[in-house]
């Protein structure tokens, strides 16, 4: 065996009390909200998006963005760690429109767009 699970589990209770910022938390919380309103934000995007990602893509997203701390020996989130997870976090949770597939744009370029659009905190 690699490991046993008293390691497992310290390493997700680690994991769980990775600190994350209050305006982390609503940066993340924004990324998620932007593809089911990405009006709201300034983003023209909503006829490419044909479902967002549900709000428990927030929850996962911060969980993810603590695992890549974790990772990272880090015992804080960056927003650069939210970024560099966004995309696996959020891809298969967004379903485009037939406007994007025609137009062969990707759920990880909307990701891009969104990323940029949002502001960092």
């Amino acid at each position: 065996p690699v490991t046993d699970r008293e390691t497992i589990l310290r390493a997700r209770d680690t994991v769980n009390s990775i600190y994350v910022e209050e305006k982390l938390e609503e940066y993340m919380v924004d990324i998620v909200f932007a593809t089911r309103d990405p009006q709201r934000y300034g983003l023209d995007i909503g006829h490419l998006i044909h479902y967002g990602a549900s709000p428990r893509a927030s929850i996962y997203l911060n969980k993810a963005s603590r695992a890549y701390a974790f990772i990272h020996g880090r015992g804080y989130v960056t927003p650069q760690d939210v970024k560099t997870v966004a995309k696996d976090v959020l891809r298969h949770r967004i379903i485009l429109s037939y406007e994007a597939e025609a137009e062969e744009i990707s759920t990880d370029e909307i990701i891009d767009i969104i990323l940029e659009r949002i502001e960092v905190p």
